[in-house]
């Protein structure tokens, strides 16, 4: 057994068979909004950047990453609705922002201005926060692989045929800026120092931690957190000393900030206006 691994080992086929007991389908339930809240909104971030990105390659290739990020939100989302926790465009789209589980961090606007009007985005927000985000999206699907939820399992070996790909842009960009100019390093390094006070809230498991763990759902938090810096340490030329602060808040219990509610009024409005309609 591999360390940070639950002893528990019981194989849960169907969402049936999740709901006989209670502990074990709250822990699932949480782990899965975590999965689908942090997809959902890392992926309206990166579909601002559309039209926007510093070259033309660059704007196909991070519009593919982003759509296929949504459509891991919505398998995640429809693992949720199989469990009775409604049907999956309601969770995606008519939950409060304190409902939601996705970090803080991830939820941070791109810039200035908004997409409409006069946008003032950072790139190199864009390169850390989704190097940083796709390291740890990658150890946390690769320890699904071995959850005792199956379901579960079949939606991260399908998520990882994609995001393998995702991994592998984002470190090429972070490793060509920091030996490109004085300029652009001064500019990751500076979104990297800010990670290191803010992205601490995404290397959670939230409320039901201890759970999701003892049930083998995914792997002990202690784990995931020392998986992540050592992946992330081996790209990075300015490295972290420790596990990330939370600056910005803790999104996996309930917190969050202006720029949650931004998103959501934004990436609602046409559903919201005939929540009835077939997309």
């Amino acid at each position: 057994m591999e360390q940070g691994e639950s002893k528990m080992s019981k194989r849960i086929e169907t969402a049936e068979e999740a709901k006989q007991d209670k502990a074990y389908q709250d822990a699932l339930v949480e782990l899965l909004y975590q999965f689908a809240d942090d997809d959902l909104i890392i992926s309206f971030r990166g579909s601002e950047w559309l039209g926007l990105a510093p070259h033309i390659e660059e704007d196909v290739a991070f519009s593919s990453i982003t759509q296929n990020t949504m459509g891991h939100a919505a398998m995640f989302y429809e693992l949720l609705e199989e469990l009775g926790e409604g049907d999956a465009d309601y969770l995606a789209h008519e939950r409060s922002a304190a409902d939601r589980r996705s970090s803080v961090y991830v939820e941070k606007m791109n810039g200035e201005g908004s997409y409409i009007e006069e946008p003032d985005y950072d790139w190199a927000l864009a390169v850390v926060r989704n190097f940083l985000y796709e390291t740890l999206k990658r150890v946390k699907l690769e320890a699904a692989t071995n959850s005792s939820y199956a379901p579960l399992q079949a939606v991260a070996r399908k998520a990882l045929m994609e995001q393998t790909y995702h991994l592998a842009h984002w470190r090429l960009w972070i490793e060509q800026l920091q030996d490109s100019t004085d300029e652009a390093k001064e500019k990751i390094n500076k979104r990297l120092q800010e990670a290191a006070e803010e992205f601490g809230d995404a290397l959670e498991l939230g409320a039901k931690a201890d759970d999701i763990h003892r049930f083998n759902l995914l792997i002990d938090e202690e784990t995931l957190k020392n998986r992540w810096l050592e992946q992330v340490n081996r790209m990075l030329k300015t490295t972290f000393d420790d596990v990330p602060q939370k600056k910005l808040g803790n999104g996996r219990i309930g917190e969050y900030n202006k720029d949650l509610e931004q998103a959501i009024g934004i990436f609602t409005e046409v559903y919201m206006s005939d929540t009835e309609a077939v997309w």
